[in-house]
């Protein structure tokens, strides 16, 4: 894995809350070895969001706010949820 690949998977899985950490890295873990430039440039720009919204929308206890959505939050939230054995809609 190369030097940008590991400092995410790094952040990803040290956020500052246990529970954040383990869905926010458990999904980077599973994807980050297929994701290119781009998708590495919205993964960290997930990252950059605060934590406590983060674990919030990961869980469904708030929704994602339109202006703060994208593909790959949807699908980290989406995937977090499919873990957790709740089905979207």
């Amino acid at each position: 894995m190369d030097a940008r690949r590991r400092r995410i998977l790094y952040r990803a899985r040290h956020r500052g809350t246990h529970e954040t950490d383990l869905l926010v890295g458990g999904f980077v873990a599973e994807r980050i070895g297929a994701m290119d430039e781009a998708g590495l440039d919205s993964l960290e720009a997930v990252l950059d969001l605060p934590d406590p919204d983060l674990f919030d929308w990961l869980t469904g206890r708030r929704a994602v706010p339109a202006e703060t959505e994208t593909p790959l939050l949807r699908a980290m939230v989406d995937w977090a949820q499919a873990r957790r054995g709740v089905s979207r809609g």
